[in-house]
């Protein structure tokens, strides 16, 4: 049986070698199912208030934990990558955000909010950075697709869950700073007209 000083430097070597955030329950195969799911959270609570105050922050998002550049040392650390993460249209940041805060929504929803035809590459562009999926149908005439976002936005945004999600404002200039999954062209589409504000998030987890 592992110590707990031993167990933590476990988890840490663990978490630090991965490049996706890691669930509780994948951690306990670390330990051949010797330690239980709340004292691996222990534990792992234990790790994030070691590294408090480093460069290095342990965070627990929707898809698990992982360890991050704190955020105001990101600029350093974008010197060094070799691509930016793509900036979107203003378009394509309005349809998230409706998205985020009225899902599961169609894309005559969106249209309804905003005032304007909903691109299909503006929907494709955010599909392909993993942050909507579609999550069913509507049970109307044409059956639209429903869409909702994905634990990759709420891990992008650094939450647990759609209760967390910041205000309206902050959630573009977030993004922006977010590592690019892929390259995504930025979806271009009429002058959209002045957009309704959406209204506050729904309770729920992650898609």
């Amino acid at each position: 049986m592992h110590n707990p000083d031993e167990a933590k430097r476990i988890l840490e070597a663990a978490l630090l070698a991965s490049q996706e955030p890691v669930q509780v329950q994948e951690l306990k195969r670390l330990f051949d199912q010797e330690l239980g799911v709340d004292t691996l959270r222990k534990l792992l609570d234990e790790l994030r208030q070691e590294w408090s105050g480093r460069s290095v922050e342990l965070v627990n998002l929707a898809s698990g934990w992982r360890f991050q550049t704190r955020a105001e040392f990101a600029p350093y650390v974008e010197r060094l990558l070799p691509e930016k993460a793509p900036r979107y249209s203003r378009a394509v940041m309005e349809t998230l955000a409706i998205i985020a805060y009225r899902q599961p929504v169609t894309r005559g929803d969106i249209e309804d909010i905003r005032g304007v035809t909903v691109s299909t590459q503006i929907i494709q562009a955010l599909e392909n950075r993993g942050w909507i999926d579609p999550v069913g149908h509507r049970e109307t005439p044409g059956r639209p697709a429903l869409y909702a976002t994905t634990r990759q936005f709420l891990d992008d945004l650094g939450l647990r869950s759609l209760q967390e999600l910041p205000p309206l404002e902050e959630i573009a200039q977030t993004l922006q700073m977010a590592p690019a999954q892929s390259q995504v062209v930025e979806a271009q589409e009429p002058p959209a007209a002045e957009p309704a504000e959406p209204e506050e998030a729904r309770t729920g987890t992650g898609g």
